[in-house]
């Protein structure tokens, strides 16, 4: 019997029609285009518009990637959403209002929450359902419209996210050369601290509250730990592979920072061409990021069959993770 390995088949994206650019914010809170471009790399964030959720955002992704894929949505047999800013708290899930938008039924759909490493934490997951003959189709799917959780007085947070969706199709093949080689996801619960959203079992959120629940974070502490992290996570990674950088087609990170990404890439000895930036355009959409990165290198013709791409990401929880994909679409 041949071995049974997930493959990553295509890949779709969406942002929303609204933009929020660095000029916008000057007029809501104490900063400049100057200051939040040398911080961050960020010029521009597209935001929900106000009837539109997370399965919205997703929707359209998942629309895109299964169109790509060649398969038709009753082909699908695992739908996993990555996403902290869910439809609902707490239920139903994302994954399942999606699952519903897509016409998909008496198939499992849960989400995954672990912040911006969501979508490697995703594909983790759907790739041990395929490996183990569980699913054969999954549709991964990070979708997040993080906007409405955030505090347009709080320049250390608000600056940066944006909303937005990017989603994959994960299928059973034979064929080792068009698999995904590894994937390391890794987290340390004792900082739990460092990204918060209130509005649980802690914190609930009570009619006529001082405000809704905003998104905190230790900013200065998140940004050491994760070039830190992120550096010794995928020299990890590739060494456990046997693998250099000069392998690595893609270097697709996680749009958190650009500070971040190019101190990643230089631990790494990356060469520019290798590492795939899209924060100017989108800022930090979270769970979303990687997907819509490799939607944009898929778009722009630069992603071909076999292409080795090394994903990473480091979110609240904290969390972490890294993956070896090669491309397996057409």
């Amino acid at each position: 019997m041949k071995s049974l390995f997930a493959s990553m088949i295509s890949i779709g994206a969406y942002a929303p029609k609204k933009l929020l650019t660095n000029a916008d914010l000057e007029t809501m809170v104490d900063t400049t285009d100057e200051w939040i471009t040398k911080r961050t790399g960020i010029k521009t964030r597209h935001i929900a518009a106000d009837d539109q959720a997370a399965s919205d955002l997703g929707y359209e992704a998942a629309k895109l990637a299964i169109a790509r894929s060649g398969l038709l949505p009753s082909d699908i047999d695992l739908v996993i959403v990555a996403t902290l800013s869910g439809d609902y708290l707490f239920m139903p899930s994302t994954a399942a209002v999606l699952a519903g938008k897509l016409g998909v039924r008496n198939i499992p759909s849960f989400d995954v929450l672990a912040a911006c490493s969501g979508f490697i934490y995703g594909v983790a997951t759907g790739k041990a359902f395929i490996e183990s003959g569980m699913a054969s189709n999954v549709l991964v799917v990070g979708t997040e419209a993080s906007s409405r959780f955030m505090d347009y007085t709080d320049r250390s947070v608000c600056i940066l996210f944006g909303d937005g969706a990017g989603a994959c199709v994960l299928t059973a093949t034979d064929d080792e050369s068009k698999a995904i080689v590894d994937v390391k996801i890794s987290g340390d619960g004792t900082l739990w601290d460092y990204l918060t959203i209130e509005g649980g079992s802690r914190h609930p959120v009570r009619e006529g509250g001082e405000h809704p629940p905003f998104m905190r974070m230790k900013g200065n502490e998140t940004f050491k730990l994760a070039v830190k992290t992120l550096s010794a996570d995928v020299v990890e990674i590739l060494a456990r592979n046997n693998l250099t950088s000069e392998a690595i087609t893609h270097f697709i990170p996680h749009q958190a920072n650009l500070r971040i990404i190019k101190a990643v890439g230089e631990t790494l000895k990356l060469r520019d061409d290798q590492i795939v930036l899209t924060i100017e355009r989108f800022g930090n959409t979270s769970a979303a990021s990687i997907p819509m990165a490799i939607n944009e290198l898929y778009e722009s013709h630069k992603l071909k069959t076999g292409d080795l791409m090394l994903l990473d990401a480091f979110g609240g929880g904290l969390t972490w993770g890294s993956a070896l994909v090669r491309f397996g679409g057409k």
